[in-house]
Parts: C-alpha cells; sequence; structure tokens
C-alpha cells in the first residue's frame, strides 16, 4: 500500500471528524432552536461532507478509505458531542430534593447568586420541599457542587428548558 492511499485515507478521515462533529453540533443548536447558526454550521457540514464523498467515490476501490470514512465518522460523534458539552448550550432546570438540607441549599445557592423557588410537596414520608433553579447549563457543575457540599443524598434531576418569556437572574439577597 503505497504512501499516497495512506494519506488518502487519513484525509478522508479528517473530513468525516470534521462533517459529523459539525452534524451533532448542529443537531443540538437545531433543538436549541438556534436557526441562524444552525444553518451557518449545517452549511459547512455538508460542504465539507460533499468533498470527502467525491473523494470516497473517486477512490472505492482502496478499501482502507472506506475504513477511514467509518473511523472519521465514530471519532466525530465522539468530538461534536465532547465539543457541546464544552460549550454547554441552553438552560437547564434543575430540581433538588433534600430530606433535611432545603432551608441551607437554598442559601448557599442564593449566596452563589443562583435564583430558587423553593414549591412544597409531598413525598411518601410526608411534606417534603423541592427547589427549583434555571441556570445556563455551562453552571451547572458549580451548582451540583454546592448541593453536594451541603447533602450529597440530596436528591438532583436535570432537564433541558427553554425559556419562554420573563428574566432568569441570580439571587436578589
Amino acid at each position: 500500500m503505497s504512501l499516497s492511499v495512506i494519506l488518502g485515507a487519513l484525509i478522508i478521515m479528517c473530513m468525516r471528524i470534521a462533517d459529523v462533529t459539525l452534524g451533532t453540533f448542529r443537531t443540538i443548536l437545531v433543538v436549541q432552536a438556534k436557526k441562524y447558526y444552525a444553518a451557518l454550521v449545517g452549511f459547512f457540514e455538508v460542504l465539507i461532507w460533499i468533498f470527502a464523498m467525491r473523494y470516497i467515490v473517486q477512490h472505492m476501490d482502496h478499501t482502507i478509505n472506506l475504513i477511514g470514512y467509518a473511523i472519521g465518522f465514530a471519532l466525530g460523534n465522539i468530538l461534536g458531542i465532547t465539543l457541546e458539552q464544552k460549550v454547554a448550550l441552553g438552560y437547564v432546570q434543575v430540581n433538588i430534593v433534600s430530606l433535611h438540607q432545603t432551608d441551607t441549599i437554598a442559601n448557599k445557592l442564593r449566596n452563589a447568586k443562583f435564583g430558587v423557588t423553593i414549591l412544597p410537596a409531598e413525598g411518601s414520608s410526608g411534606g417534603v420541599s423541592i427547589l427549583l433553579v434555571i441556570i445556563k447549563r455551562r453552571f451547572m457543575k458549580d451548582l451540583i457542587n454546592l448541593v453536594e457540599g451541603v447533602d450529597k443524598r440530596a436528591f438532583v434531576t436535570v432537564q433541558q428548558s427553554i425559556p419562554y418569556r420573563g428574566f432568569i437572574h441570580g439571587s436578589r439577597v
């Protein structure tokens, strides 16, 4: 196998990594309703994909090119998800239930400038409170660390949130 054949497979792999990474990121932009950013990313995703496909069709006689295509696809998924986790677009709603530390957690979160709403609720063992916090995803790790610093056994759920109207702010304390 010649150096040019191996180089061709590596080029295909790199193009696939790039277009699948962009595709994964574009999908998340679509879910977040960021249509103009999604369109821009989609333009480059498809452009790279077309170049990769043209090259593959012209060089289908080399199995290594097909393997490079598949490896690029797999690595592109990993890289795309990793990139999205680092950028952390959008908002999340974090729900926290602590059996004995609700007020302490709420105070710590408010002191850290997180807006917290306390909702009364009924659990199997009686009354509890649910702390509801809507934050930008990039602050989720800080919030979780604060909660776990008070109550490692707190029940925490996280779900995507798309604010419809209003103003999300930190605590006014």
